[in-house]
């Protein structure tokens, strides 16, 4: 009882100290001689409360040594797109007023319309806002970076140094160079970056992004909205995002504040490890919302090498069509729904052809790793070596089947690989937010779909315009504005088209319920 009457006794004074504070939470006191000091606080808390500020403070403590760790090695960046220098300047040339002056709408609803406008421009011209005026050039970009190796190599995203503009890198120390080489590769948004004459760079260390468990804690760094060498904490959300804005996708999901300008920098572990390059943000606002994707370091780490050795990305291929394998899908193919990756189609000279593989295969292992997603197989098939020799684990009427892939470079050639082994969309079809495959009487007859041409939908975004017009997975798409469809390539240049128009676009779509019309709009 005595120590509970001394913490209300404690209250109690620290109320009266909280009402004795006045403007600007300057201490007051009625008696001008008296000194009121406010007691310590951890002496008067129970050994509990005491043990949970104290992890607080070691969790505080962590955070502050990973970012003096770390920020020798952050940098921004600054690209100024190469631009023409000549004004673009809109001018309207005179004309007779075909009416002389006088009113042409007299004696109709518009003839107080017409004064008016009249009498706000004496010249008699309608002159849209802007016109005649000089269109303001290109504005410099700036993102953030990070030093991978103390010669000079730096780790950033292909969207913050595109355009082919002067690129300059700002260390921490406040040094400036130009940057010498600029390799970049748009299919993953990752750029390496090459200066000279800088000594005593500090390289961070590229972690392992694979050991990265969903909750565990992470810091963002880099110059959101230019505020340079700024620190956020947060934890990973989620593996494996794809969202639709490059070709090749297997993001990292992190609350940690993500804002423009921390393009490039990185995400970086508790162990002072960098585990991804911060890339794009899920936003409303333009802001951060909790929603920030990071490229993981494995796949950021393969690319540079892969742009430093060669000077660009030389992936390797399957030759194949392929498809998640839902719920539906599973029970037909005998495996576990999202237990693979299915086959649709093999293509003629390839590696696959040369494997066996057949459509209706499953794919669930491939070097040793479970396939799950479309996303990871043609990661994985694109990693592998050259000419090396990797297992791949396939099911076939229900029966596993062991087969051995040789690492092939892709053909330039090689007109199927537009888009046969990714799950994300085309460039024109990201906007939507869907992604499509090519039909095959296979996978018509497993989806009890009565079609023999269109494309199957095989993702849609949560919240994109696919999602709230009705498109979900499964869906086989025949007609869009009433043109039937038979292939990705028709379906890709017909919605290029349809973008556009007038903003909407009619879809046949056929699914085991029967066939619907469907209105996608864009906005």
């Amino acid at each position: 009882m005595q120590s509970k009457h001394k913490r209300n006794l404690t209250l109690g004074l620290i109320l009266s100290i909280g009402a004795g504070l006045g403007a600007g939470g300057a201490l007051v006191s009625a008696n001008p001689a008296a000194k009121v000091t406010a007691p310590r606080m951890m002496e008067h808390l129970s050994p509990e409360a005491q043990a949970a500020i104290q992890s607080a403070n070691n969790l505080s403590t962590a955070f502050r040594s990973v970012a003096e760790h770390m920020l020798p090695s952050l940098v921004t960046i600054e690209n100024r797109p190469v631009v023409a220098t000549q004004a673009h300047t809109r001018r309207l040339q005179p004309s007779a007023d075909p009416h002389g002056g006088a009113n042409p709408f007299k004696g109709t609803p518009f003839e107080d319309m017409f004064r008016d406008l009249q009498r706000s421009n004496p010249g008699g011209q309608m002159i849209p806002k802007g016109y005649g005026m000089q269109s303001p050039p290109p504005s410099a970009g700036m993102g953030s970076g990070v030093i991978i190796d103390a010669s000079g190599i730096i780790l950033t995203n292909n969207h913050v140094v595109a355009g082919g503009g002067e690129v300059t890198v700002k260390t921490h120390d406040g040094r400036k160079f130009v940057a010498t080489q600029v390799w970049t590769d748009p299919d993953t948004d990752i750029a390496v970056v090459k200066i000279d004459g800088a000594d005593d760079l500090v390289p961070a260390t590229l972690g392992d992004s694979e050991a990265v468990e969903i909750g565990d804690w992470v810091i963002a760094m880099g110059q959101p909205f230019g505020l340079e060498s700024s620190v956020t904490a947060g934890i990973i959300s989620a593996k494996h995002r794809g969202i639709g804005i490059t070709n090749r996708e297997n993001f990292l999901q992190t609350d940690a504040a993500i804002n423009p300008g921390n393009s490039g920098g990185p995400l970086v572990n508790l162990a002072g490890e960098v585990i991804g390059i911060n890339t794009a943000i899920s936003s409303r606002g333009g802001g951060n919302d909790g929603i920030g994707f990071a490229v993981p370091s494995n796949l950021a780490r393969w690319v540079s090498d892969q742009l430093r050795e060669n000077g660009t990305v030389k992936r390797a291929y399957l030759g194949v069509g392929i498809q998640p394998v839902s719920q539906e899908l599973a029970a037909e193919l005998g495996v576990k729904p999202f237990g693979g990756v299915a086959i649709t189609d093999v293509y003629d000279n390839t590696p696959a052809k040369e494997m066996g593989l057949k459509p209706g295969d499953v794919i669930v292992e491939f070097a040793g790793e479970s396939i799950k997603s479309p996303q990871a197989l043609q990661l994985a098939v694109e990693r592998s070596a050259i000419n090396s020799e990797v297992p791949v684990k396939v099911v076939r009427d229900g029966k596993t089947m062991e087969m051995t892939y040789r690492g092939t470079e892709v053909a330039k050639d090689f007109v199927a690989m537009s888009h046969p082994e990714s799950e994300s969309s085309p460039a024109e079809l990201s906007e939507i937010g869907i992604g499509v495959e090519g039909l095959t009487s296979e996978i018509a007859k497993s989806l009890g779909v009565d079609a023999d041409h269109g494309v199957v939908v095989t993702s849609v975004t949560d919240g994109s315009a696919g999602d709230r017009s009705g498109l979900v997975p499964g869906m086989v798409i025949v007609e869009v504005d009433r043109k039937p469809i038979h292939s990705v390539d028709e379906f890709e240049k017909a919605m290029a088209v349809a973008k556009e128009s007038d903003g909407s676009t009619l879809l046949l779509v056929r699914s085991a319920k029967g066939s619907r019309f469907i209105v996608l709009k864009r906005s």
